[in-house]
């Protein structure tokens, strides 16, 4: 079982950056792929990024291709997402998700353990 806790949430102007952090518990976080995706009201929830478990392979959204990019620490059981020129159309809650593969995926069922959300506001 992981368990995953996401940080960094805010508001921030249109243009600006965040970055998100999320923490992930047990010993084998360096075995799973990690991924980021994000749920607008009333929308579906999307797929923003993804990483292999080395770290050696990302996926992005084209909608945030060029401006986000995904690391992860493995020694700090850590995944980041630094989100660099903020639209009001990114504005949205932001969850961390754990796939027990440890390849890039783009779809929401391919990963098995999820954060809570955190919410990222843009303000334009």
């Amino acid at each position: 079982q992981v368990q995953l806790v996401e940080f960094g949430g805010g508001l921030v102007q249109a243009g600006g950056s965040l970055r998100l952090s999320c923490a992930a518990s047990g010993r084998t976080f360096g075995s799973y792929g990690m991924g980021w995706f994000r749920q607008a009201p009333g929308k579906e929830r999307d797929f923003v990024s993804s990483i292999s478990a080395s770290g050696r392979f990302t996926e992005y959204a084209d909608s945030v291709r060029g401006r986000f990019t995904i690391s992860r620490d493995n020694a700090k059981n850590t995944v980041y997402l630094q989100m660099n020129s903020l639209k009001p159309e990114d504005m949205a809650v932001y969850y961390c998700a754990a796939s027990r593969s440890s390849y890039t995926y783009t779809t929401a069922r391919s990963f098995d353990y999820w954060g809570q959300g955190t919410q990222v506001t843009v303000s334009s």
